[in-house]
């Protein structure tokens, strides 16, 4: 079995049992590489922004922009996906990291 390129963590949502949880945060990558086109691609992705953080503005270049929106486009549908049956908190956000570089 292949290793997971990406997390998922449900955050700031306690109150939820575990296997809720678990499901929502599967259902989130699920949609979220669906929408960037594989887990490598929501690796990449990722990486660039979180690049973005640290480079001035000036330096920011159209891939990144693009590549931005897209982000933000897919973690949307990702986090509604998620949450989907459960419900939500003001508070309670997925929270993505890289695992394979």
């Amino acid at each position: 079995m292949q290793e997971a390129i990406f997390t998922v963590s449900l955050c700031d949502y306690p109150e939820l049992p575990e296997d809720k949880r678990l499901q929502a945060e599967a259902r989130y990558a699920r949609v979220l590489a669906r929408q960037l086109g594989g887990e490598e691609e929501v690796s990449h992705a990722l990486g660039i922004v979180q690049g973005l953080e640290d480079t001035p503005p000036e330096e920011i270049t159209e891939e990144a922009k693009l590549t931005f929106g897209r982000w933000m486009k897919a973690a949307r549908a990702a986090a509604e996906a998620g949450l989907q049956g459960i419900g939500g908190t003001e508070s309670c956000f997925f929270d993505v990291r890289r695992t394979a570089y």
